[in-house]
C-alpha cells in the first residue's frame, strides 16, 4: 500500500507515518508494506450441524513496531483473531500476509515454521514446566532450534531473565517464584527465538493490580526501546491504556479501529448493550 492512502477515511496515523513526519520525510511518495495484512478474513467453525461465524470480513494493517489491543465482549472474536494473527489457526478464505509471506495457502508445518521465526507468545496461566529452572523454561524454544549449541542457548537465556529483572532468580523454580515473576519468565521465554512480534492474551489476568502495572510497563519497554510489535488480547481498559491502538471486535467484525481508549470503551459498551438486548426487540 501507499501509507498516503491510509487517510482516505480519516484513519489516524499509523506508527511508522508518525516517525517518517517527526524525521521530516514525506511518507506520501514511500511504498510501505505492513508486517500484517488482513484483507477480508472470515473464520467458519463447521460443528456439525451449526455453523459458527468467529470472524466476518476483518481487513486491518499492522505496521512493525505497534502496540495493538484486541478488545470486544465475550464471544467477539479476539481470541480467534489472536489465534489467526498466531498463526495458530487458518482462515477460512480471505487473505493474511505475514511479512509478505501468504498465510491462507500454509500447511500446518509451514505455518509453524513462520511462527516460530517470527511470534511470541505469553498467556495468562505462564505455562512454565514446574520441574525446570527459570532458565530451562526460557531455553524450551531453542532446544529443537539447529545451529545453537546448548552453552549459546543458556547465554541467551541468562540475557533475556537479566533483561525482565530476574537475574538473581535464575535456577528457582516456577513454585518459587511469584505470579509476577513467572509471567516474567514467561516473556523472557517468547523473547528466545528473537521476534519481531510479541502476542499476549489476557497477560495480566492471574496477576494484582501492581504486577500487572510491573509487567504493562516492560511491555512498553520492549515496544519502545527493542521495537517489538506487541498484539494484546485483553477486556481490561487498564491494560489496554498502555497500547496505541484500540481495535473493537463485535460478532466476528473489527467496529472500532481508534487510539483512543475512551472511544474504545464507548464502542464496547454499546456492543453489550445490544447483546442485552431481547432478540425480538431488536
Amino acid at each position: 500500500m501507499f501509507v498516503g492512502d491510509s487517510h482516505s477515511g480519516g484513519a489516524p496515523k499509523s506508527w511508522l507515518e508518525s516517525r517518517l513526519e517527526a524525521l521530516g520525510i514525506n511518507s506520501t511518495i514511500i511504498e510501505i508494506m505492513a508486517l500484517i495484512e488482513l484483507d477480508d478474513v472470515r473464520k467458519v467453525y463447521d460443528l456439525g450441524e451449526i455453523q459458527v461465524h468467529a470472524l466476518r470480513g476483518v481487513t486491518l494493517n499492522i505496521e512493525q513496531g505497534e502496540y495493538v489491543s484486541l478488545m470486544g465482549p465475550s464471544g467477539s472474536g479476539k481470541s480467534t483473531l489472536m489465534n489467526t494473527l498466531g498463526c495458530l489457526d487458518r482462515p477460512s478464505s480471505g487473505s493474511y500476509r505475514l511479512e509478505d509471506s501468504e498465510v491462507v495457502s500454509m500447511n500446518q508445518d509451514q505455518r509453524a515454521k513462520l511462527r516460530n521465526r517470527h511470534i511470541g507468545f505469553v498467556f495468562q496461566s505462564f505455562n512454565l514446566l514446574n520441574r525446570t529452572t527459570a532458565i530451562e523454561n526460557v531455553e524450551l524454544p531453542l532446544l529443537y532450534a539447529k545451529g545453537i549449541s546448548s552453552r549459546d542457548r543458556k547465554k541467551r537465556a541468562i540475557h533475556l531473565l537479566e533483561r525482565v529483572g530476574l537475574g538473581d532468580r535464575l535456577d528457582h523454580h516456577p513454585s518459587q517464584l511469584s505470579g509476577g515473576q513467572q509471567q516474567r519468565v514467561a516473556i523472557a521465554r517468547s523473547l528466545i527465538n528473537q521476534p519481531s512480534i510479541l502476542m499476549a492474551d489476557e497477560p495480566t489476568g492471574n496477576l494484582d493490580s501492581k504486577t500487572s502495572r510491573e509487567v504493562m510497563e516492560l511491555f512498553r519497554e520492549l515496544n519502545e526501546e527493542e521495537k517489538i510489535t506487541l498484539i494484546v488480547v485483553t477486556h481490561d481498559a487498564a491494560v489496554a491504556k498502555h497500547s496505541k491502538r484500540i481495535i473493537v471486535l463485535r460478532d466476528g467484525k473489527v467496529v472500532e479501529d481508534t487510539p483512543d481508549l475512551a472511544q474504545a470503551t464507548q464502542a464496547i459498551q454499546a456492543a453489550e448493550q445490544e447483546d442485552m438486548i431481547p432478540s425480538s426487540e431488536a
